[in-house]
């Protein structure tokens, strides 16, 4: 039985590299200055590699998985402000791939304005007893779902 969004083994998805997540910023997402609180920035860009995920026909949290992918790098910077109502764009690429890690960019525009430029790095881990996390290789399946996003202008 085939599950509605999610692709058949008959199905083949070539691999994802890049996703573009359009959005609006939410009243609740503001500062007391009335723009886009700094912590919402990661939020956007997890929420655009949850999409991508999805579109490579995954979920980055799968229930009964064995492995998690945490993230032990982030780091953003801020160009420009994000303002109640203004729309704008989370793009997210794949620039590198190891074994056992994601390293991700990201770039938020509203229109032509860059917004701001982040990057996250996930390892793909499994818990050991007591709960311990231990860096794992990716699983196959998953690993061929995605591909490093050829450099822009490439």
């Amino acid at each position: 039985m085939s599950v509605p969004g999610q692709p058949t083994t008959s199905e083949a998805i070539a691999p994802r590299s890049e996703y573009t997540l359009r959005r609006r910023v939410q009243f609740y997402e503001l500062d007391s200055a009335g723009i886009v609180h700094f912590s919402n920035y990661l939020r956007y860009m997890e929420e655009a590699e949850h999409a991508l995920w999805r579109d490579a026909g995954l979920s980055v949290a799968s229930r009964g998985a064995d492995v998690g992918f945490p993230r032990v790098s982030v780091g953003f910077d801020y160009h420009r402000p994000l303002h109640f109502e203004d729309e704008f764009e989370v793009r997210i690429r794949i620039v590198g791939m190891t074994d056992k890690s994601f390293r991700y960019q990201c770039v938020l525009t509203r229109g032509e304005t860059r917004i701001a430029t982040g990057t996250v790095v996930t390892v793909c881990v499994r818990k050991e007893p007591g709960g311990v996390m231990k860096a794992v290789p990716i699983p196959a399946e998953i690993a061929a779902r995605f591909a490093v996003a050829a450099e822009p202008g490439a």
